[in-house]
């Protein structure tokens, strides 16, 4: 299991606590716990990436294994720490402002 945090506005969303666990088949891929996460939770679709083109959302940032792998490719492997479920996929909503 793929442990996933989730910001506050996603949990309530979701109707979850911080951290939810997800099952990935095959290689552990950005892409492939994405798409976990919205088959778990329909409510997210479209939250964390574009419904259309998958496209993670500009002001969304990932985070594993005190690395940001925001601009990691959807398909790269990530790290094993998080495949192995000893290390938790950060989503975060990003600040903006001036």
């Amino acid at each position: 299991m793929i442990r996933v945090e989730l910001p506050h506005h996603l949990r309530t969303l979701a109707k979850s606590g911080r951290e939810v666990t997800v099952q990935v088949e095959g290689p552990v891929t950005q892409r492939a716990l994405l798409d976990a996460l919205e088959a778990s939770y329909p409510v997210l679709r479209g939250t964390v990436r574009d419904t259309v083109t998958h496209e993670r959302r500009a002001l969304v940032r990932f985070f594993g294994c005190g690395q940001d792998l925001s601009h990691e490719l959807p398909d790269a492997p990530l790290p094993e720490a998080i495949a192995a479920g000893n290390e938790p996929f950060f989503i975060v909503g990003a600040l903006a402002g001036g």
